[in-house]
């Protein structure tokens, strides 16, 4: 362990270039998707591994520990996810979220029943126009082409759904 020591002591730029390759790592935890943090914390921490040239057993030492602080990192991360407190960090971006009362007080409730004109080839996702208005809709798994008949099903949240309308009704 001693040399491992000393092997760190000798590389101080590469140990900051791993320190910082650990701290992209655990940002991404936070931020959704898989982005530039990660991949510039990845390429980091390979980078330094590689310039540090450690014997293997060193390697391993070094190795584990660095698991071991992301494994600490994603359990803080996701314990905090499961509790909530994911959503009040700074990191997340609550302007897009849409609370639960907001969803259940819909205004595209209001087109429920509504019967419009395909925009665009729905597969199953596409355009619809109803009263002059567009609208994202979704088909209730079949394709419809353009310019047919539609009525609104449904809507989940900010999800419409239609089904094309034939002269039965």
């Amino acid at each position: 362990m001693a040399s491992l020591g000393s092997l760190l002591a000798g590389n101080i730029p590469v140990l900051l270039m791993m320190i910082v390759g650990v701290v992209l790592l655990v940002v991404e935890m936070y931020v959704p998707g898989f982005g530039a943090p990660g991949i510039s914390g990845i390429a980091l921490l390979v980078l330094g591994f590689v310039l540090l040239k450690p014997p293997l057993a060193e390697g391993l030492i070094l190795f584990a520990i660095l698991a071991a602080i992301l494994c600490v990192a994603l359990s803080v991360c996701l314990y905090s996810a499961s509790k909530g407190r994911l959503s009040k960090s700074k990191l997340v971006l609550n302007d897009v979220a849409v609370p639960a009362s907001v969803a259940e007080n819909n205004d595209l409730n209001y087109f429920i029943g509504r019967e419009g004109v395909t925009h665009t080839a729905l597969r199953p996702a596409g355009i619809g126009e109803f009263d002059g208005v567009k609208l994202n809709v979704v088909s209730d798994g079949e394709f419809i082409g353009k310019d047919k008949p539609i009525r609104v099903q449904s809507v989940e949240g900010n999800r419409i759904v239609v089904r094309e309308m034939t002269e039965r009704g």
